[in-house]
């Protein structure tokens, strides 16, 4: 992938926001929050943008994180948000429906010190037996199609989990909805950035899925080759 940078910046969860889009979570997002504070120390920030209207938004501020209320449009105009909202210099995603091992934010953090830009969870490593087949099958589609438009290897291209420093963020327009989560990958790849991906256990979830796998599919694959081919003409 990527140069890796040479400068150590020795970021600790001080500086980290951990960020989200919650929508009708109210059976995981406390034990995500929860999880969070355990691994961090209670120092890392947490924000949630929340369209809920479910108990999500009352839980997550009873576990101390800063929720922004908006009306439901959507994964990416949550999540897009929530990033804009972070505003320390380390801001770490992930999805509020426990599906994501915490546990691994102390390796993200090490990886972002050692001078990576951004460090991406790779759920497929290990199988991702707790992803339904049709999602699983899906996963590896994208990963090919975002490495055939990138010219190298890419492994999980939707993952939710992942580490940046904040100026990727900053410098770059996002435009994806459901497609977010793959241009979050795709662009900082696109432009040179260094990128480590991570390989990360991926829990069943909590919850109902909010995502039809055949529409979403579809509008994923449409985003990877639409961001894909920006990035290559640009």
């Amino acid at each position: 992938m990527a140069t890796l940078a040479t400068e150590m910046d020795g970021y600790t969860f001080d500086d980290v926001s951990v960020v989200m889009g919650t929508y009708n979570e109210e059976e995981a997002v406390g034990t995500v929050l929860s999880d969070i504070e355990r691994v961090t120390d209670s120092r890392a920030a947490v924000v949630c943008v929340d369209g809920s209207s479910d108990r999500t938004p009352e839980i997550a501020r009873e576990r101390g994180a800063r929720v922004i209320e908006q009306e439901p449009q959507g994964y990416g105009v949550a999540v897009r948000a929530a990033l804009l909202a972070a505003d320390r210099p380390v801001v770490v995603t992930t999805d509020c429906d426990d599906t994501y091992p915490m546990e691994m934010l102390p390796e993200f953090l090490a990886h972002i010190n050692e001078g990576y830009d951004v460090v991406s969870g790779d759920r497929l490593y290990h199988g991702a037996e707790a992803m339904p087949a049709l999602n699983r099958l899906g996963n590896h589609a994208f990963a090919v199609l975002a490495s055939v438009l990138l010219g190298e290897r890419v492994h999980d291209t939707t993952t939710g989990m992942r580490a940046y420093r904040r100026e990727v963020i900053e410098k770059i327009d996002w435009t994806e909805n459901t497609g977010l989560s793959a241009e979050l990958l795709v662009r900082p790849l696109a432009r040179g950035y260094a990128v480590r991906e991570v390989p990360i256990e991926y829990r069943e979830r909590k919850g109902e899925t909010k995502l039809d796998p055949v529409e979403g599919g579809a509008a994923i694959a449409k985003s990877i080759l639409k961001v894909g081919l920006e990035e290559r003409f640009r």
